[in-house]
């Protein structure tokens, strides 16, 4: 039982670690963290795309990804996309619109995107 409880003490700092990264490598003057973006407000944000799926809405093809920063998560949707070049799981990105509250979850739709290297 220790050893269990040792294991999950050390995944549970690594990704403390991980989110502690992120911050620090995404952090910039005109960025804002997920956590502290303001809801219907125009804002830039950096993180790394976690997953990426195609997800109808409405009888629409949409392109909707998960957006992390180290801080929270943000669902990021392009309507009427199958597929965007560069836009894949684990890519890092600079993305700039409005949150919006969508069923509970804060999204952001067709999000102006800048792929960072």
């Amino acid at each position: 039982m220790g050893r269990l409880r040792e294991r999950i003490s050390h995944w549970a700092d690594t990704a403390d670690q991980e989110a502690r990264d992120l911050r620090t490598a995404y952090g910039a003057k005109d960025v804002v963290c997920i956590a502290d973006a303001p809801d219907r407000e125009m804002v830039r944000l950096r993180g790394t795309l976690r997953t990426v799926t195609l997800r109808p809405r409405g009888g629409v093809p949409a392109l909707e990804a998960e957006l992390f920063d180290g801080s929270a998560m943000l669902t990021l949707v392009w309507l009427g996309r199958r597929h965007i070049a560069g836009i894949s799981p684990g890519r890092s990105l600079q993305v700039q619109g409005r949150i919006g509250l969508h069923d509970g979850v804060r999204t952001l739709y067709n999000p102006r995107y800048e792929l960072i290297p």
